[in-house]
């Protein structure tokens, strides 16, 4: 499937870029280019792993140019760049739409002109039933996945769509924070203790995205059963790890947070495919005929749950510790262990 063809990671120097590289470095594939505006990150990345499959393209999913060029003969691309950061994109709204949904028309436009096979765009939980700018603004962006991969003709170019909640461990998330505020002797900083989170590493949303890819078809939305916790109990089990007594402060939720992240909403759960450890949405793929509707019911979606952090399988702390304890991050700076820094991110 990947023998002499070559990916294009858009946003490829963050999280799950390098996530990818591990995986794919050692695999049949011609070339791996990176995409993104960060030319600092771009060098770490380029001395880090000293590979020649990999190549490196400056330019911001912004620029319909930029994009397009890096895309000339790619087979297949991780559409990654985004704006993630939710206080941020609070007060940036639309430095969100530019990035999130503008920037991704770019990226679909410019890989259909250059009829690359396949693009799976990564969204969030947080997409779904959005209360926040970054929310609305990938909502938006499946939105225009979507609406693209119905009008695509002769389905030269097939786009599929990935959502899942917080990785722990990537940058900018809660689990580093939680372990600098333990080594320097802090309070640990908690919004709401009953606040529930989806856990997943880093290796499953590389698993997800790979599914979507080898089962997807035109428009489709893959979405990973995941595993929650409290953020209390999240920040005991690293406490626990850690063996240290700091104290937990709780100091309100911040902009644009949710209670708790729903994966699925009930709409789409309607509708949803079970295919093992995944959900499987397909396009709604009705037409301008709007008499369809009006004329034509579907299922009660008030007898069906949503998927979120509070109904899905809820980890206690010592699962919690257990699935931490697999997490690169972790075996380097609670256990020491050096070989792990090679996957740290």
């Amino acid at each position: 499937m990947y023998e002499n063809k070559i990916l294009l990671i858009t946003g490829g120097t963050g999280s799950f870029g390098n996530a990818v590289l591990q995986k794919f470095l050692n695999s049949d594939l011609k070339e791996i280019r990176i995409f993104s505006r960060d030319e600092k990150k771009q060098n770490d990345m380029r001395e880090k792993f000293q590979d020649e499959k990999l190549k490196f393209y400056i330019g911001d999913v912004r620029d319909y140019n930029s994009i397009r060029s890096a895309m000339i003969g790619v087979d297949f691309i991780f559409h990654a760049a985004a704006l993630k950061q939710v206080p941020s994109c609070e007060f940036y709204p639309m430095e969100a739409v530019k990035t999130n949904v503008l920037g991704t028309e770019n990226v679909l436009n410019a890989a259909i002109h250059e009829g690359v096979e396949k693009v799976i765009c990564l969204s969030t939980d947080k997409a779904a039933y959005p209360i926040n700018a970054m929310g609305i603004s990938k909502a938006l962006m499946e939105k225009v996945a979507i609406a693209t991969a119905r009008n695509i003709i002769n389905n030269t170019t097939t786009v599929c769509l990935t959502r899942y909640g917080n990785v722990m461990g990537s940058r900018g998330s809660v689990i580093p924070l939680f372990l600098k505020q333990i080594k320097e002797g802090k309070s640990l900083t908690i919004t709401d203790p009953k606040m529930t989170r989806f856990l997943m590493s880093l290796d499953e949303a590389v698993d997800l995205v790979l599914f979507a890819f080898e089962h997807g078809e035109q428009g489709d939305l893959f979405v990973n059963k995941a595993s929650a916790s409290t953020i209390g109990d999240l920040a005991k089990a690293l406490k626990e790890l850690c063996n240290a007594d700091n104290t937990i402060k709780i100091i309100g939720t911040r902009h644009g947070e949710k209670l708790y992240e729903t994966l699925c909403t009930r709409e789409e759960m309607a509708k949803a495919q079970d295919m093992g450890d995944f959900y499987r949405i397909p396009a709604d793929n009705r037409n301008l005929n709007y008499n369809q509707y009006f004329t034509d019911g579907e299922i009660d979606v008030s007898k069906i749950e949503d998927y979120h952090s509070h109904n899905t399988r809820q980890l206690d702390v010592i699962g919690i510790k257990q699935i931490l304890s697999d997490l690169p991050l972790i075996k380097y700076e609670i256990f020491g262990d050096a070989k792990a820094a090679q996957y740290l991110v």
